[in-house]
């Protein structure tokens, strides 16, 4: 056996490898496989960035989160290795898409059978992995949420969800909320409420936004109105059990029906907790009287699971769940396959057959790959307590990042579900006005420094945004907050001097 104490050098396959020190009672999977730093022997750091700028489109460059790129070579479960060798925590799950792990073996082992079966085949034929996959999605869903349709994106099961709801109703003019993100797609762009993904064109034709009931950065807002392990720190009066914050968002959305759409309405759209806006939370029972105040005015009410689904929040399958409502048609991505391209759809039968007034034919959707691997995450997430596991890892972290915020000014916000957690950053407490993106940036950087990978979200890139795969541990929790308490105290120390 390779030791795991000490640099030692090993050839392995034409690539050379160097292990890491690792402390085994934190790495249970070094049972599956020797958790090595692997140093590539290929293409040079320079020469990715020269292609990168010379044959990607110029986009890709500007999505380059770091200063100091990260050269990313092999993952395994929550960690990634970069190409020089260096072992990252991942906290941001390729923005909340990694659910069991990188590379889990049992995905892995689905991905490999069936590509040793059938690779491609379409819907013009029947064929088990499909049908198995839909079924068993179906079964985690509520009644009557039991028809599927497979896309390849979040981005495509959100625009065929707003065709479907106009479809449906008759109706044209969709809401969403302001700071919203659905997709990049030229009709999804159109549910898009931030201006850093919005392009001057037409895309957002019968779309209208509405005000976000963000009970921290907000016109209103208290102590317990969310539901949250942390509150914010914002005082209020309210009696147990009322919310004054929701009621007056609550007016706000019935003022945009008065003033802002016609009387009849397609759909409302709503993530259950906002994840690129900066995993911005409701309040209790907010989503609730919106879904009603939609269906009186004729429109469907949609729930974007892209982010939120498949356990993520931890007290729930679906985020949907823990707002007490059930929406007429449900989008996922994203964590649906671990990272493989696939999206569904997932509604009624009644709304499932208005897509039939035309034929909508998806050569990739749901193709026998992503169905087998897809399969397998359900599986996954079930076999591995993934679930529970997002809820007791997320609530320990979020329960001792509130302390640091306690502890620094700029540290404005902690909130989140299971592993769905932002933390926004301000100038000062008073104010609640964002940190400028400089000192985001000082921070960001830092923290990636010191070995863990984190996200950014809000309107004004304020938040940091945390959703790991599903697999993390309570000393990987602890070991972040270790790591953005140094980073937040480095910049509070340049801020003095």
């Amino acid at each position: 056996l390779l030791p795991l104490w000490g640099q030692i050098v090993k050839k392995v396959g034409g690539v050379k490898t160097r292990s890491s020190k690792i402390n085994l009672s934190t790495c249970p999977s070094v049972s599956v496989f020797i958790l090595c730093a692997v140093v590539v022997q290929g293409m040079s750091k320079e020469r990715m960035l020269e292609i990168r700028q010379q044959n990607c489109f110029p986009m890709t460059m500007k999505v380059t989160f770091y200063k100091k790129p990260v050269f990313i070579h092999q993952g395994h479960m929550q960690w990634l290795w970069d190409v020089d060798g260096k072992r990252y925590l991942d906290l941001f799950a390729g923005v909340a898409t990694v659910s069991v792990g990188h590379s889990h073996p049992k995905v892995t082992a689905a991905a490999e059978r069936q590509l040793k079966r059938l690779w491609h085949t379409t819907n013009i034929y029947v064929y088990p992995t499909l049908h198995e996959y839909c079924e068993k999605l179906a079964s985690n869903l509520p009644e009557p949420l039991k028809v599927v349709y497979l896309t390849n994106s979040g981005s495509e099961a959100n625009d065929l969800a707003v065709m479907l709801a106009r479809l449906h109703t008759g109706n044209f003019d969709i809401i969403t909320f302001r700071g919203s993100y659905h997709g990049g797609s030229p009709q999804s762009t159109g549910l898009v409420s931030n201006h850093s993904y919005k392009y001057p064109v037409a895309s957002s034709l019968g779309c209208t936004n509405t005000m976000c009931p963000d009970v921290f950065r907000g016109i209103w807002g208290g102590s317990h109105c969310r539901d949250s392990p942390v509150q914010t720190i914002r005082e209020c009066s309210c009696a147990q059990g009322h919310c004054m914050a929701k009621d007056q968002y609550i007016s706000q959305l019935r003022e945009t029906f008065a003033t802002s759409v016609p009387s009849r309405i397609a759909a409302f759209f709503g993530e259950p907790i906002q994840g690129v806006g900066g995993a911005v939370q409701y309040p209790k029972n907010y989503l609730k009287e919106a879904f009603e105040l939609v269906r009186e005015r004729g429109g469907l009410c949609i729930a974007d699971e892209v982010q939120t689904g498949f356990g993520r929040t931890g007290s729930h399958m679906w985020g949907f769940q823990s707002h007490g409502v059930i929406p007429d048609i449900v989008t996922m991505a994203k964590g649906i396959a671990n990272g493989f391209p696939m999206g569904a759809i997932v509604t009624t039968p009644e709304i499932a057959a208005s897509f039939n007034k035309a034929v909508h034919f998806n050569t990739f959707g749901g193709n026998p790959v992503a169905s087998a691997i897809a399969s397998s995450v359900l599986d996954t997430v079930k076999e591995d307590g993934l679930q529970k596991n997002s809820l007791d890892v997320g609530t320990h972290l979020m329960t001792e990042l509130a302390k640091l915020r306690d502890k620094y000014e700029i540290i404005g916000d902690v909130r989140g579900k299971g592993l769905m957690i932002g933390v926004e950053m301000v100038k000062d407490k008073a104010s609640r006005d964002p940190l400028s993106p400089e000192v985001m940036s000082e921070i960001f950087e830092d923290v990636k420094d010191m070995g863990v990978l984190i996200g950014k979200g809000g309107i004004y890139g304020q938040t940091f945004r945390i959703k790991p795969p599903m697999c993390v541990t309570m000393d990987d929790a602890d070991f972040f907050v270790a790591v953005f308490n140094k980073a937040v105290h480095n910049c509070m120390e340049r801020r003095v001097r």
